[in-house]
């Protein structure tokens, strides 16, 4: 499994709107890519002050393996959505951080 992570610093004019706009459309993708299995969005919630270092929003996206993972970055409207993201993040690219974790199997 690979769980892809997604933190962004969103601009301080990015309206509620917009950012529950982004996140349902990342969650929309789930019912027509194979092997994307859920779609974990949300604020930080770490009592550690300081080490979200900025990133205070964000979502994880769970594939069954890297080839999903993989479709997923190729899908145009995952492109679409991605291009709203770097719009709406500080810096655009400088505001968002991708960090993607394979999971072993926990049934082995």
């Amino acid at each position: 499994m690979i769980r892809h992570c997604v933190f962004i610093r969103f601009k301080p004019e990015t309206a509620k709107e917009t950012k529950a706009a982004i996140y349902a459309e990342i969650a929309a993708l789930k019912s027509r890519l194979p092997g994307f299995l859920a779609a974990h969005i949300g604020d930080n919630v770490s009592p550690e002050t300081g080490m979200d270092k900025g990133y205070g929003e964000g979502f994880v996206v769970d594939f069954d393996g890297p080839e999903a993972r993989d479709a997923y970055l190729a899908d145009p409207e995952h492109q679409k959505t991605g291009a709203k993201i770097v719009d709406n993040a500080v810096g655009g690219l400088d505001g968002i951080l991708v960090y993607d974790i394979e999971i072993a199997d926990q049934n082995s």
